[in-house]
């Protein structure tokens, strides 16, 4: 049993199709389907079931590909110890990020790497939460920068930073002229809401059980067109604490702090539970704590490295 034709099996389980599979492994579909059923040859066991659509392991062949998907880990850790040792580029990196924290981060990671990392090619993908997880899922990127908790077990998240979620209100609403609002008695009426953002965790947010009823939800990720939409339409919004800079002067004027409780939201780096590249985590990291105010950096990671 070799290394590539562990690789290849693990890429059937994931595409479930030997044609996609070989593509993934930059060979043809005989050439990956010659070496695993020589693999299952050697074995004596069938690995997958040839039989149904779309392809699937057999009992035995799920105990295998669990198994060696652990092999898999650790010689890509062997790999990385290497690379880093040598002091070898770290090459072509997708990153998924969602739209709510772009702006803050993108433009500065952008020239810390160009400066002090040339040497990386950074591909960004910027999209919805759960458009990111299912790229994850499917191997398709790298890391991603996301809200969390996910609850998904075949994620890690590693804690990067925790900002205030705060309140956008236009001079038009009642609540204008309080100097800070409480969270739990918030107005249902009036809000503007990115749900995928916010509104998971209903046990902060009093409309979040009740906007489903609501005639204009705003779906997409812009923080900047919400607060359009406020200024336009009157009510209210929550936003990032670190798009409060962004604001204008006359707009700041307009953001209120939340509290009792004080909602926040945690920003992690998400990967797959088999991703091995803790030296780009931590290049990464680096990036953000140098953007990032140092209070709301996760203590660990201001601390110590990331190991996975």
């Amino acid at each position: 049993m070799t290394l590539q034709q562990m690789e290849y099996i693990v890429a059937v389980d994931k595409y479930r199709h030997f044609a996609r599979a070989a593509e993934s492994c930059g060979v043809s579909q005989s050439t990956l389907s010659s070496l695993v059923q020589k693999l299952e040859l050697e074995l004596d066991v069938t690995i997958f079931d040839r039989n149904s659509h779309p392809v699937k392991p057999t009992a035995v062949g799920e105990e295998i590909i669990h198994r060696v998907q652990r092999v898999l880990f650790n010689a890509a850790q062997v790999r990385e110890l290497v690379s880093a040792r040598k002091g070898e580029s770290v090459g072509k990196v997708s990153l998924g990020i969602i739209s709510t924290v772009a702006p803050y981060l993108l433009p500065k990671m952008f020239k810390y790497l160009s400066v002090n990392h040339p040497d990386i090619q950074l591909h960004v993908e910027e999209a919805r939460g759960a458009t990111i997880i299912s790229q994850l899922e499917r191997g398709e990127l790298d890391v991603a920068l996301l809200a969390t908790p996910l609850n998904n077990s075949e994620l890690l998240e590693i804690p990067v930073y925790r900002e205030r979620l705060m309140a956008y209100v236009s001079p038009e609403a009642s609540i204008h002229n309080e100097e800070s609002l409480h969270t739990g008695l918030l107005p249902v009426e009036g809000v503007w809401v990115l749900r995928e953002e916010y509104c998971p965790n209903h046990g902060v947010f009093p409309f979040c059980n009740k906007i489903l009823g609501r005639q204009a939800i705003y779906e997409a990720g812009s923080v900047e067109t919400l607060i359009r939409i406020v200024d336009e339409n009157g009510g209210y919004a929550i936003i990032p604490e670190l798009h409060v800079p962004l604001l204008k002067m006359c707009q700041q004027a307009n953001v209120r702090a939340l509290t009792d409780p004080e909602p926040t939201r945690e920003i992690a780096f998400v990967v797959h539970r088999n991703f091995v590249r803790e030296r780009l985590l931590n290049i990464l990291a680096d990036a953000i704590k140098t953007i990032i105010p140092e209070t709301m950096v996760n203590q660990r990671i201001k601390k110590f490295p990331i190991v996975i």
